[in-house]
């Protein structure tokens, strides 16, 4: 390492340590963290830490804790140290929920969220889901096979020997040793985790989700007629948790509580999770809650629900003054510490030694801004702005963008299956481009499908242009489901009805030839209605997904005007291959090379010879 004094500053004038990471976000929870003081508000990761340690030696069942601190005091910081800790001592599942993008269905979107959750990494760097299929076999069988192995080794001999049929076997030998569980398919589908050629499609299952109707075939997963996703939703979350429960304690986050939209009944994302936690709280057998919000969340929709009282007891179960834990602003050993901790990171990394730990700062002016009680999010924002020198100003919108840019290719794989995502960064893409001409079409505006209940939600925007001539209905469906994929592109061909003059799918993957009326309403919309079917590549989509982020996060506290102009100045829109296609002259074929949404036909002949060793001579299989 160099401790050169002209080589820092040279790095100092071309890289900013602090810009753009100002703003906690959910890859950083799942993901790298960030450097971490753990000595700072460590009373409210450590009532955490507690908790687990009593409901693992059963002197608790369920606990209920709440973080209450203003905006940027480090709420999400705490979040990540628990979610870090809990990885590496192997103490629990976690699972984090931190967006709500439907609150008239926030079960069936916590089922969601919670199988998400359940397929990052845990302690033994396999999905959390792979760590319980392994201990389902283990405990039921008396092994001590890791899941690499089951995953690498044991599985594809089991696969090539047996076919399908060892994983009907072992979910009937896991049902009789643990009859309270009555949804069979879970535990099959949690199985099937192991199989690298079905992972996914287990994955998409237990998340509620339909898959093709060869798949569930294959998998003997049934797809459910789910007339009632909310009820489902909630019933099937029960049996997840109860299931995890069995092996490491159920640490259940609900993050970024404090936005203002509401569900039809006027309810807000606060009153939604409250109510949802003093559910599980109930009926659980054992696991931990923890939520995070502002004072003002807490003082104005928690205490005012009805019921109120019962809902805090569960919320706030450990505190005797029925109080939320609050988090401390920092001080001024906090906030040399802070800085210290970030820039020893960052001078290791570009293996470099400084003069002294705070440098280019001085540690008295940094003493000084700590005495007047700053959050960490102000402290990071004034290093960011004063890394140097000299006080420099860096573009804000672009340092964000390159950061949830690095997010988004952490994530592309988990990120091509959300709709929602897609379908609000493709919209923020046309809005920018009103009043632009693309492709033929003079851009006048993004609006929204007027549809009835039962319509709803299937066609995403329609693009308005050429003096209200042309009108394009975008759908983004990436489901898998034979039924949704049909009703969607029922919708997407009633041109009448939803007021367009042209219908476009966006999507990745083939639809089932099996599949009688998606593929009748695909014909109607290709080769009749001139629509179009524009293929969702990752390379297209990722830099309006990270724009939109940058868009949807408050915190960073930008204007749509900022956000908007930084689109045009980069091009991010007009340039974009996918916002081009959409815009096009439809060709009306299927477009090429689309991604295979069934299973492989064969199973891979080749195996790890390192699990040669292990028995598979088992009579597990009649």
């Amino acid at each position: 390492m160099t401790n050169d004094t002209s080589s820092i500053d040279e790095l100092i004038r071309n890289k900013n340590p602090f810009a753009g990471h100002i703003v906690v976000r959910s890859s950083q929870i799942w993901g790298k963290s960030f450097p971490d003081v753990i000595s700072i508000n460590a009373h409210a990761s450590n009532a955490v830490f507690d908790a687990v340690d009593k409901v693992s030696k059963g002197e608790r069942e369920t606990v209920g804790i709440t973080i209450m601190a203003e905006k940027g005091a480090g709420k999400s910081h705490i979040i990540s140290r628990i979610r870090h800790r809990l990885q590496t001592e192997n103490s629990a599942f976690f699972i984090y929920m931190g967006k709500y993008d439907n609150l008239n269905q926030i079960k069936y979107e916590f089922l969601q969220t919670v199988a998400s959750s359940l397929r990052a990494h845990g302690s033994q760097n396999v999905m959390q889901w792979q760590e319980i299929a392994a201990a389902f076999i283990n405990e039921v069988r008396g092994w001590n096979y890791t899941p690499q192995q089951y995953i690498e080794g044991i599985y594809p001999k089991w696969l090539n020997k047996y076919s399908n049929k060892f994983i009907d076997k072992l979910t009937e030998i896991i049902l009789q040793n643990k009859p309270e569980i009555t949804n069979p398919y879970l535990v099959k589908a949690i199985l099937w985790t192991l199989s690298s050629a079905h992972s996914t499609y287990a994955n998409y299952w237990l998340a509620g989700l339909d898959l093709t109707q060869n798949q569930a075939e294959a998998m003997g997963l049934p797809n459910f007629e789910k007339d009632d996703k909310e009820a489902e939703g909630l019933k099937t979350v029960r049996q997840i948790l109860d299931i995890i429960s069995y092996y490491k304690v159920p640490v259940i986050c609900f993050d970024e509580l404090d936005n203002i939209e509401v569900n039809e009944y006027g309810l807000l994302s606060a009153h939604l999770v409250a109510s949802l936690v003093k559910d599980l709280y109930n009926n659980q057998k054992r696991g931990v809650f923890l939520l995070a919000m502002y004072p003002r969340t807490w003082n104005e929709q928690i205490k005012t629900l009805p019921q109120a009282e019962a809902v805090i007891d569960r919320l706030v179960s450990e505190q005797l003054d029925r109080q939320p834990l609050k988090l401390n602003n920092l001080n001024a050993d906090d906030t040399v510490a802070i800085v210290s901790q970030w820039l020893q990171v960052f001078y290791q990394e570009n293996q470099v030694t400084p003069p002294h730990p705070v440098y280019p700062f001085n540690e008295n002016k940094l003493r000084e801004f700590g005495k007047s009680k700053p959050t960490v999010r102000s402290l990071l924002k004034w290093c960011a702005e004063n890394f140097g020198n000299s006080p420099i100003e860096p573009n804000e919108v672009q340092e964000y963008f390159k950061n949830e840019l690095t997010n988004v290719e952490a994530s592309i794989d988990v990120l091509m299956e959300d709709d929602e995502a897609i379908s609000n960064a493709l919209r923020l893409a046309f809005s920018s481009l009103v009043g632009e001409k693309l492709e033929g079409i003079a851009i006048e505006a993004i609006e929204e499908i007027q549809a009835n209940a039962v319509d709803k939600g299937y066609i995403d925007f329609k693009i308005v242009g050429n003096d209200r001539k042309v009108k394009i209905g975008v759908d983004v469906i990436q489901q898998s489901g034979g039924k949704y994929v049909g009703a969607a592109l029922k919708r997407l061909i009633d041109y009448e009805k939803f007021d367009i003059t042209r219908g476009c799918l966006v999507r990745s993957k083939k639809i089932s030839a099996e599949a009688s009326i998606p593929n009748k309403c695909l014909k109607q919309l290709l080769h009749h209605q001139g629509g179009e079917w524009v293929k969702l590549q990752s390379q297209d989509i990722k830099p309006l997904l990270a724009i939109w982020f940058v868009y949807s996060c408050e915190s960073y506290e930008l204007t749509e005007e900022q956000i908007v102009n930084f689109i045009k100045q980069e091009q991010i829109a007009i340039n974009n291959p996918l916002v081009r296609e959409i815009l096009s002259e439809p060709s009306g074929q299927e477009p090429s090379d689309l991604t295979d949404d069934d299973l492989p036909i064969s199973i891979p002949q080749s195996v790890d010879s390192s699990t040669d060793n292990i028995d598979l001579n088992l009579s597990i299989v009649d």
